[in-house]
């Protein structure tokens, strides 16, 4: 990684798993250090603020990752995703056995494309244990087509569903609350097309649309990337924003 650069890794809304088979990973947020060890599988709940990356060793780093939808990431981990969120976990800590044997299986593999098909068939396996949840489902696609804008009282009348319900729904097959997964999709919509080069200024007005005012605006920008908008715009951050590339 070069020195020069950020590694800032500002939320996205999924849950992430990491494959580190060469070389270790390092993040920092909210004041804790995490890391994704050599030879190790990571879980990485839903973040809903910044993340330093890093890695162990200044040496050749070669790892495999994985995204998982707001929608679809309960299918293949079946336990409260509230537990990890914010937070990055060995897999074999938060699925025991199974995740013991995945990460002895990859790593007694040689090939990059061996320990892919057994990530596959792995993850197949997680996802035909799991019925799908509708009235969740339904609620996530609300949000993702308003781009973040819908609230909890219109997810309660299209639902027939009180927001106490659906608070503990996402809380249990998400990490977050639908407002809070709301505020990093609405954020996500403006930060993806700056990095992919749409919007030369983070300070754009057509998309204030998505905001109350410029100050709310900022706010949120400082909320998720740690920085006000002028002063990220000056900074390398090309590791970081390949997380939004299209």
């Amino acid at each position: 990684m070069p020195v020069e650069d950020m590694k800032l890794v500002v939320p996205n809304g999924n849950i992430k798993l990491t494959v580190s088979y060469q070389n270790g990973i390092v993040a920092a947020l909210n004041g804790k250090i995490f890391a994704s060890k050599e030879h190790d599988i990571t879980l990485t709940g839903l973040m809903d603020v910044p993340v330093i990356l890093d890695v162990e060793e200044d040496t050749a780093t070669e790892t495999i990752g994985i995204e998982f939808t707001p929608k679809g990431a309960y299918r293949f981990f079946h336990f409260t995703l509230n537990d990890i969120q914010n937070q990055i976990y060995s897999i074999g800590d938060v699925l025991g056995n199974i995740g013991k044997q995945l990460v002895e299986r990859i790593n007694n593999t040689t090939s990059v494309q061996q320990k892919i098909t057994l990530l596959q068939q792995f993850l197949l396996r997680q996802l035909s244990l799991h019925q799908e949840d509708l009235i969740f489902e339904y609620c996530i696609e609300k949000i993702t087509d308003s781009r973040g804008s819908i609230t909890i009282k219109e997810l309660e009348k299209k639902t027939g569903y009180s927001s106490r319900w659906l608070n503990m729904k996402f809380n249990d097959k998400l990490g977050v609350s639908p407002k809070n997964l709301s505020s990093i999709i609405r954020f996500k919509q403006y930060y993806q097309a700056f990095v992919n080069g749409h919007e030369t200024s983070f300070f754009k007005n057509d998309y204030y649309d998505l905001y109350y005012d410029q100050s709310h605006f900022i706010k949120a920008f400082k909320r998720f990337t740690g920085f006000p908008p002028a002063r990220l715009e000056k900074q390398i951050n090309d590791f970081g924003e390949r997380y939004y590339k299209e």
